[in-house]
């Protein structure tokens, strides 16, 4: 998985495989601790990748103060 940049939904996928791998219980250590690795950097990357999409859906306008006010996201 190294070199390659995975969407937020293979980086999902890719962190339940490593949690039922992980609560198996069954591998070395240091494959536990590889996979534990593997899995944080999974996480970081999916909550950064959720962080850029909250900021693109976010409705910016302005504020009688003409400063840009964010606006709640509105379900259909």
């Amino acid at each position: 998985m190294a070199g390659k940049k995975l969407s937020f939904e293979e980086s999902l996928s890719r962190l339940e495989e490593i949690v039922r791998h992980l609560e198996k219980g069954d591998l070395p250590l240091s494959d536990s601790l590889a996979l534990f690795e593997e899995g944080t950097a999974l996480l970081s990357s999916a909550s950064k990748m959720l962080d850029e999409a909250e900021q693109k859906v976010v409705k910016l306008r302005k504020g009688a103060d003409r400063k840009p006010e964010e606006l709640p996201f509105e379900e259909e």
